[in-house]
């Protein structure tokens, strides 16, 4: 078994490499294994592996100092950060909210973490991933190592195509990264990771507080978009609330072939049947509440997703499914068969185009080579 990292590469310390080897082991060994013991871990070495792990092109935190900074003397404060780990001294520094469009034209809150806790946040992260990656669904590909948004796609349309999938629940989670429930979140940590020291340090990032626009804020749900943990509790606390649901109590109960492919919080659920859709359609909202989430009204959507030929006298939408960016649809190919082919979402473009143009107003009086050059890049 080759552990990677976040990003896929290879795990380069050999002693970081071995407790995540044994750990992933003992997780696949014993799926029902509770571990209490995992803080300890965290030396200098492991430091020294996450730092390597973590991106240096980001912006700095709110203390201003950035990755060519902390590495001046990367040593003495990899060293100084043990000893504040291990004699409980470390706290989180609060979170710098910025803000991005999306492609409904609202806002996006992202984070930006102090240097020194990405580097802590990776490191508790790699221990997370070498236990919960035994967990994971193989319908999740969202934020793990080896995984891409190509396979999630992938999937999505060989399933369609090869088990005769007509129907598509197309669900979207509001404001899944700020509304989720800590209380939940810690519940279901501890049924797999129950270390007092590493929920601690899980809970002080949680409570750290966000800086934006100068105020800081103390939200009392959710976890910070752009934290380099974030996207591994955020996988946790699917797993338990749509992966393993759907696999162990709804797919049982459906009367024609069906799948779940995830990727974060943005999933489709395809079923053979239009009443196992409905079924599974209705019970999503209720689901999803249990946990303090909410599924969204407007966003979510039944979608009869066939041939157009058999499609005809169907209300449920126009037929197509997007997912990542891109619309799925059907369409003939050359040979005259029907397969599933797919396009650049509308969203996703109109938002490309109008950043092209604000980018094109801007910079109008660059030398022309130079707009070009930029403009073929784009």
């Amino acid at each position: 078994m080759e552990l990677k990292g976040k990003r896929g590469d290879t795990l380069r310390s050999p002693t970081v490499t071995t407790k995540l080897q044994r750990l992933a082991e003992q997780a696949a060994r014993d799926p029902k294994r509770v571990f209490t013991t995992l803080a300890h871990l965290i030396d200098e070495d492991f430091l020294r592996e996450a730092y390597r792990q973590t991106s240096k092109s980001s912006a700095a935190g709110i203390d201003g100092v950035t990755a060519t900074q902390y590495a001046e003397h990367l040593e003495e404060n990899l060293r100084d950060l043990h000893d504040r780990l291990r004699s409980g001294r470390y706290q989180a520094a609060p979170v710098v909210r910025v803000w991005i469009e999306k492609e409904d034209g609202g806002q996006r809150p992202i984070g930006k973490p102090a240097f020194e806790d990405k580097i802590v946040q990776r490191a508790v992260a790699m221990l997370l991933e070498a236990i919960y990656e035994q967990d994971f669904s193989d319908s999740s590909y969202g934020f793990r190592p080896g995984r891409s948004p190509h396979e999630a796609l992938r999937e999505v349309r060989t399933r369609c195509m090869t088990e005769g999938i007509g129907w598509i629940v197309d669900a979207d989670v509001r404001g899944y990264f700020d509304s989720i429930d800590r209380t939940h979140l810690r519940a279901i940590l501890r049924q797999r990771v129950n270390d007092g020291s590493l929920l601690c340090l899980i809970g002080k990032w949680l409570r750290a507080g966000v800086m934006d626009g100068g105020v800081l804020q103390h939200p009392e749900t959710g976890v910070v978009q752009g934290g380099v943990i974030s996207p591994v509790l955020a996988n946790v606390m699917l797993h338990h609330v749509l992966d393993v649901w759907f696999a162990q109590e709804v797919q049982p109960r459906l009367k024609g072939r069906s799948f779940l492919t995830r990727f974060a919080d943005d999933f489709v659920i395809g079923c053979e049947r239009e009443a196992d859709a409905r079924r599974v359609m209705a019970v999503l909202p209720k689901r999803f509440a249990r946990f303090g989430l909410r599924i969204h009204p407007e966003k979510t959507a039944l979608i009869a997703f066939s041939t157009p030929s058999a499609r005809q006298g169907s209300a449920e939408g126009n037929g197509t499914c997007d997912l990542l960016g891109l619309t799925h649809y059907w369409a003939q190919s050359r040979r005259g068969y029907w397969v599933i082919k797919r396009k650049t979402a509308r969203k996703r473009l109109r938002r490309t185009t109008k950043a092209l143009w604000r980018w094109c107003r801007v910079n109008r009086h660059l030398p022309l080579q130079d707009q070009y050059g930029m403009r073929c890049q784009k």
